[in-house]
């Protein structure tokens, strides 16, 4: 059963990154350098409604519980980008009454992850 889980994530994960690159390389015929981060931006919102969907709709749906979930959630979103997964973790959080949680793992994944890019820049160079 494990490794069945670690092939649809696995799977799913392959096609989200293929299809994020396909976004991206699309987007980029269309887009001018400055707006290039348009598409990191479209992808993340996209991905944010399709995995809103699939958690939206995994309760009423059993192939979804049956490991369509970890396709497409954990895999073809995560794949895409790992925002969704972000903005969902979120959303729970404040679902459950946690909103001062949430706003702190917001804060702290933007503050210390632009300046963990920055020291890995600065550590490469």
């Amino acid at each position: 059963m494990m490794f069945r889980n670690f092939l649809l994530v696995g799977a799913g994960g392959a096609a989200g990154s293929m299809a994020r690159y396909g976004v991206s390389f699309i987007m980029s015929k269309f887009l001018l350098h400055p707006y290039q981060f348009v598409s990191t931006l479209t992808i993340n919102v996209v991905g944010s409604l399709i995995i809103g969907i699939l958690f939206g709709l995994s309760a009423r749906n059993q192939w979804l519980e049956q490991g369509g979930y970890l396709l497409l959630a954990s895999g073809f979103c995560g794949g895409f980008t790992t925002f969704s997964t972000f903005a969902l973790e979120n959303i729970n959080l404040m679902q459950k009454g946690q909103s001062v949680m949430a706003f702190v793992y917001m804060g702290f994944s933007l503050v210390i992850g632009l300046l963990l890019c920055r020291a890995g820049i600065w550590l490469a160079g």
